[in-house]
């Protein structure tokens, strides 16, 4: 049985989501803000984050970049704002999706469902190319003997990278594929994911070469 982190400061919408969550069958616990969220993930494991943005003490996006040096479970944030640039931002800090207030409860636990249902899926045996390796089973990325620590979706776009060397991937396949077909945003968050995986793997980023107009592939070069 999952636990799910719930952060609102709403209690309202707190007891909401916890409702609905508890119906799905996880174990819920609550934050009102982000700093009681961190000291929870201090102190114990979690499966899942549901984050508001717009929260006292530390708001939402600080307490993603924050998780994201602890953790690398699911971060599905809330927000009021359905602006472009404030899903890429949550996005750069690690968010693995988004919802915009106001929304549909029953929507919110399907994403929840299908993020842990990503998350979950454990596959054995390691694959490598070059210095780059990758423990499926693990579920860690190696540079040249040294651990890379990812965001759950840029381990996910490397693991689908190197299980499918040399074919080429459009942005919206990619994004159907890591984000899934109800996500919320832009093909930019495809751009986003891996240039920040790139720089995170160094000189190794340069197996995921960019095909102007069609997308990207990963090259197995020596």
């Amino acid at each position: 049985m999952a636990n799910i982190l719930i952060v609102e400061d709403e209690k309202a919408m707190q007891d909401i989501i916890v409702d609905y969550m508890r119906k799905g069958g996880y174990v819920c616990f609550t934050a009102d803000d982000g700093i009681d969220a961190l000291m929870i993930l201090k102190s114990r494991p979690m499966d899942l984050m549901i984050l508001d943005v717009r929260m006292p003490h530390l708001d939402g996006f600080s307490v993603c970049k924050m998780a994201r040096e602890m953790s690398n479970i699911p971060i599905l944030m809330l927000t009021a704002k359905s602006g472009e640039d404030d899903k890429l931002k949550g996005y750069d800090y690690g968010a693995d999706d988004y919802m915009t207030k106001p929304f549909s409860p029953k929507v919110l636990l399907a994403k929840v469902n299908a993020l842990l249902r990503r998350s979950s899926a454990v596959f054995a045996g390691t694959i490598s190319v070059g210095k780059i390796m990758l423990q499926r089973n693990a579920h860690k990325v190696y540079w040249n003997g040294q651990e890379i620590t990812l965001t759950h979706k840029e381990y996910e776009l490397l693991s689908f990278f190197m299980e499918n060397p040399g074919q080429i991937f459009s942005r919206e396949q990619l994004l159907n594929r890591i984000w899934g077909y109800d996500f919320e945003g832009t093909t930019r968050t495809v751009d986003t994911h891996i240039k920040t995986l790139r720089q995170k793997l160094g000189e190794g980023g340069r197996h995921i070469v960019t095909l102007i107009r069609s997308g990207y592939k990963f090259e197995v070069t020596p």
